[in-house]
């Protein structure tokens, strides 16, 4: 199973890249075991319509067509789920069980994203109510896949 971010904006260099760099290339090698068989990051561009309704519309289109056939989408949305690393572990295992092609999450734009593609999530993640800046969102969320796999594979990285 492949897992797929699919981010509006680009990371630009910096800590936040070096860090979300880390946690990928962790997660990738200790998820070869898992039978996952790489993570990968598709930065699309932020939308320069006029107005937030049309912005939404285009960065949420350009997302939605790089989602492969069959694969499980997971949206990060502030109002969504906030599961523990645990939960969060158990459901890449049965996603990958269930010959799930890829995970692909989604973290759309300042603007969120269009209720169509919204709609089609399996699951909404939340890191909290807090907002949080969308550079943040996507280090968080490639430490808590590697802390899943980590998890998954019985390394004492998480401690419960």
């Amino acid at each position: 199973m492949r897992i797929v971010i699919a981010a509006v904006g680009r990371l630009k260099s910096g800590p936040e890249t070096e860090l979300a760099d880390r946690y990928r290339k962790r997660a990738e090698q200790a998820g070869r075991s898992l039978g996952l068989r790489d993570i990968d990051i598709v930065e699309i561009r932020e939308s320069r319509a006029d107005e937030a309704s049309k912005r939404m519309l285009e960065e949420s289109i350009a997302l939605a067509n790089i989602i492969p056939d069959g694969a499980i989408t997971v949206m990060l949305d502030e109002r969504g789920d906030n599961i523990a690393s645990a939960a969060f572990a158990t459901q890449i295992s049965q996603w990958r069980a269930d010959n799930r092609p890829a995970a692909v999450f989604i973290i759309g734009g300042a603007d969120g994203l269009a209720p169509s593609l919204r709609d089609k999530a399996a699951l909404r993640l939340s890191f909290g109510a807090a907002t949080w800046p969308h550079q943040m969102v996507r280090v968080m969320l490639l430490e808590q896949i590697y802390r899943a796999v980590t998890i998954l594979s019985g390394h004492p990285y998480h401690r419960s």
